[in-house]
C-alpha cells in the first residue's frame, strides 16, 4: 500500500506555557518519530552549527527573494535578524511520510493555518493564568511593567485557541507529552486522511 503522507504538527500557546521544555522532553523519547523543523535564519551561524542540521542559513538578500516568492510558512524578524520556516524542506519532509514537528508562537502558527490548513494545530494551555503569571516571575529575568504586558498579551494569545484543533492543559509535563503523541496518533487514524489509500485496495488490478 501507497506510504501515507506525514503530518505537520503545529504546537503552539502564549509566552511562558512551556512550549520549548514539552518539545524537548518529546524528542527526548525514544519511542518519537517526529523530525523537527529546520528554520531558515539570516543570522550568522555560532559555533558548532551546522547548516541543514541546525539552521538553513541565509543571507538577507536570500531570505527576502524566499519571503517574494512564497517560500516560507511563516517568518518573522527579530533583533535585526530574519528567522522563518521553509516550505521546500516540509514539503520534502512529509513526502516521505514522516511527521514534521513546529514549535512557534501563536502570531505564527496563524499565519502557517492560513498557507498550510492540512496541518494538525495544537495549542498549549496553562492550568491557570495565575500559574503562567507564576512561571514567567519564576524566570526572574522581567521587571514587574514586562510580567504585566506579557499576562496581557497571553490573554490576547488565548483567545486565538479558536484557530487550532486541539487544546492541551499543560499541568504537567510528561503528561502533556502523552496527550500530544496521542493526538498524533489518533490524526494517523483519521478517515479523511487515509481512507483514499484503502480504497485503492479494492481496485481492479
Amino acid at each position: 500500500m501507497k506510504k501515507e503522507r506525514g503530518l505537520l504538527i503545529v504546537l503552539s500557546g502564549p509566552s511562558g506555557v512551556g512550549k520549548g521544555t514539552v518539545r524537548k522532553t518529546i524528542f527526548s523519547q525514544n519511542d518519537t518519530n517526529f523530525e523537527y523543523s529546520i528554520s531558515v535564519t539570516t543570522r550568522k551561524p555560532r559555533e558548532g552549527e551546522v547548516d541543514g542540521v541546525d539552521y538553513f542559513f541565509k543571507s538577507r538578500e536570500e531570505f527576502e527573494e524566499m519571503i517574494k516568492h512564497d517560500k516560507l510558512l511563516e517568518w518573522a524578524e527579530y533583533v535585526g535578524n530574519y528567522y522563518g520556516t521553509p516550505i521546500d524542506y516540509v514539503e520534502k519532509t512529509l513526502s516521505e511520510g514522516k511527521d514534521v514537528f513546529l514549535e512557534i508562537e501563536v502570531q505564527g502558527a496563524i499565519q502557517v493555518r492560513k498557507a498550510f490548513a492540512e496541518g494538525l494545530f495544537i495549542f498549549l494551555m496553562p492550568p491557570s493564568l495565575s500559574e503562567l503569571k507564576s512561571r514567567i516571575v519564576t524566570r526572574g529575568t522581567e521587571t514587574n511593567e514586562l510580567i504585566e504586558n506579557r499576562m496581557k498579551v497571553a490573554k490576547e494569545e488565548i483567545e486565538l485557541m479558536d484557530a487550532y484543533d486541539y487544546v492541551v492543559e499543560n499541568d504537567h509535563v510528561e503528561l502533556a507529552c502523552e496527550r500530544i503523541k496521542a493526538i498524533v496518533q489518533a490524526e494517523h487514524c483519521r478517515r479523511e486522511r487515509i481512507a483514499h489509500l484503502y480504497k485503492k485496495m479494492l481496485e481492479v488490478e
